[in-house]
């Protein structure tokens, strides 16, 4: 494997993966979901969203606090934000994909705000046709309907309401209150080592009391690529990606990082994504959030200097540019081959399910 003395001996390449043992039977839920993903032949897609979340603005005014940063340190007067020394556990960069979501109160206030802002909109909105239709019904006056429903009108208006300026005066102006760590991470991809890790806070079922945290990890290649389909409240069917390893009960729901929906295309774009990202013997995904650390990475360095890619590619990129960018990643997308490719990894496992 090129750069042996930068990636470890378990690093993943898409052409040199091992003959392994052949699986074990499908863990339940993925006998549910009934769609295996194949192995191999990844595009260049990514989720829309991925490149949308992180537009050139974005990485110029991270640019430009950098280096303020660095001129403020350099003078003694930076002085770093009590924020700036939390620890999320979450890294995106050249070694590592780790996830980690807020704790449960940060998401409490920000369900007020998105919920409180949702119920108020719908609650007005159907007040407004309640209200027409009576005064249209009735022939009495706008004032003498709203004063004959305003108890109704107080519960239905006035607690989203409250709940949705409680939500925004918290987090825009007191962020003390919801900006906080979680326990730890989630799971992790690692394209340094070719390992997947799942963080594990429970020991039997049971929650861990003394602040330890275990690692399920396995190679990346002892996995596979589910979609699960279970019906919304509605009963629209909505798909989520998981990561199932072959061998053992680790697992990895990528449902928080992509929300579920009914097509199946961006969970077929996330997997094609994350065999891109754990395959060094590609460069890393050509997304903005990578760009600052392309030359980190031994081949995606070599690959950009053999290309001549312009390392400011995206940081430079005018707007105009930007969103043609984003409509043909949402295009490309929606045009994946995913079920039409031969699984690659049947070369080197015997699937017996």
């Amino acid at each position: 494997m090129a750069h042996e003395s930068y990636y470890t001996e378990t690093a993943y390449g898409s052409s040199e993966a091992p003959q392994q043992a052949p699986s074990t039977e499908r863990p339940w839920i993925m006998r549910f979901a009934k769609i295996r993903l194949p192995w191999g032949n990844p595009d260049e897609v990514c989720p829309a969203s991925f490149v949308e979340d992180c537009s050139p603005k974005d990485i110029q005014f991270q640019e430009q606090i950098k280096r303020q940063r660095t001129e403020q340190t350099g003078t003694n007067k930076y002085f770093p934000s009590q924020y700036e020394l939390i620890d999320f556990h979450i890294r995106d960069d050249h070694e590592r994909f780790r996830y980690a979501l807020l704790p449960a109160s940060s998401h409490f206030w920000i369900y007020m705000l998105g919920v409180g802002r949702a119920l108020f909109i719908i609650f007005l909105t159907l007040s407004f046709f309640i209200i027409t239709a009576e005064v249209i019904d009735t022939k009495k006056t706008l004032a003498t309907i709203i004063a004959d429903y305003s108890a109704t009108l107080f519960l239905l208006l006035g607690a989203p309401l409250a709940c949705w300026l409680t939500g925004t005066v918290v987090i825009k102006f007191i962020p003390s209150l919801w900006i906080k760590p979680s326990r730890g991470p989630i799971w992790e991809l690692n394209r340094r080592t070719g390992l997947v890790t799942v963080f594990d806070y429970k020991n039997n079922g049971e929650y861990k009391k003394n602040g330890t945290i275990g690692e399920l990890t396995a190679p990346f290649y002892e996995f596979d690529a589910y979609i699960a389909t279970s019906p919304d409240s509605q009963g629209m069917p909505m798909n989520v990606l998981y990561l199932a390893h072959r061998y053992r009960n680790i697992m990895i729901n990528f449902g928080a990082l992509l929300c579920p929906g009914p097509e199946v295309q961006p969970a077929c774009a996330l997997w094609d994504f994350i065999q891109n990202y754990m395959d060094v013997s590609r460069p890393l995904p050509d997304l903005p959030q990578y760009e600052e650390y392309r030359h980190l990475d031994p081949t995606t360095a070599e690959y950009d200097r053999r290309t001549g890619r312009n390392p400011r590619f995206w940081i430079d990129m005018d707007d105009a540019t930007f969103k043609q960018v984003v409509r043909e990643m949402h295009q490309r997308v929606a045009n994946i081959d995913t079920f039409q490719r031969p699984n690659l990894m049947a070369a080197y496992v015997t699937y017996v399910d």
